[in-house]
């Protein structure tokens, strides 16, 4: 049975970057696939980078017990659906999934085994210019994600760990985080 490492952070606080270069250390690993509702944006793939299903289908899985956790964000559903987790746990020595807080909580409250990760930008200041440097967002949805970050980071103390990702260095927090899970 493989390990579920849950890693989180602030929109803009490098979660897919960290990911990437932990599935170059860790042979055999994988990023778990989770499920939306929210349409695919162009360049998204079907059970790559999300499993995209209806409003109606998710509601079902919710109905029927099919998701470890699940939340709705922005008018649409993410979840984590048990059958794909246990069978990524089962074919994976190392299972990381890229959840916000919330999905955390409801993890512990699932009593799902994992290692958690949360992280820490090293200032608002700096996680507002990721994000205004990533593009697409207008000033008021750039404050809000901004608002969001400090209520995350607030949070962040039910994490077993918090790693710092300071600009420019993220391969100390990969080598951080590897650390973490070699344990």
């Amino acid at each position: 049975m493989g390990l579920l490492v849950i890693i989180s952070s602030p929109s803009g606080g490098g979660k897919d970057s960290v990911i990437a270069g932990l599935m170059k250390i860790f042979p055999g690993s994988v990023d778990f696939v989770t499920t939306t509702t929210r349409p695919p944006r162009n360049e998204e793939k079907n059970g790559v980078d999300y499993h995209f299903v209806s409003k109606e289908k998710f509601e079902e899985m919710i109905k029927n017990n099919e998701l470890i956790e699940h939340n709705l964000y922005a008018g649409n559903y993410y979840g984590t659906e048990r059958a794909k987790m246990d069978e990524a746990l089962a074919n994976h020595p190392v299972v990381f999934s890229n959840i916000e807080v919330n999905g955390k909580r409801n993890f512990d409250k699932a009593g799902f085994k994992h290692l958690s990760i949360f992280l820490l930008p090293e200032s608002l200041d700096i996680l507002k210019e990721r994000i205004i440097n990533r593009g697409g967002l207008t000033p008021e949805k750039i404050a809000a994600r901004i608002a969001q970050a400090a209520k995350e980071i607030a949070e962040s103390d039910i994490y077993d760990f918090c790693v710092y990702n300071r600009q420019g260095k993220l391969d100390e927090a990969v080598k951080e985080a590897a650390e973490i899970i070699n344990v």
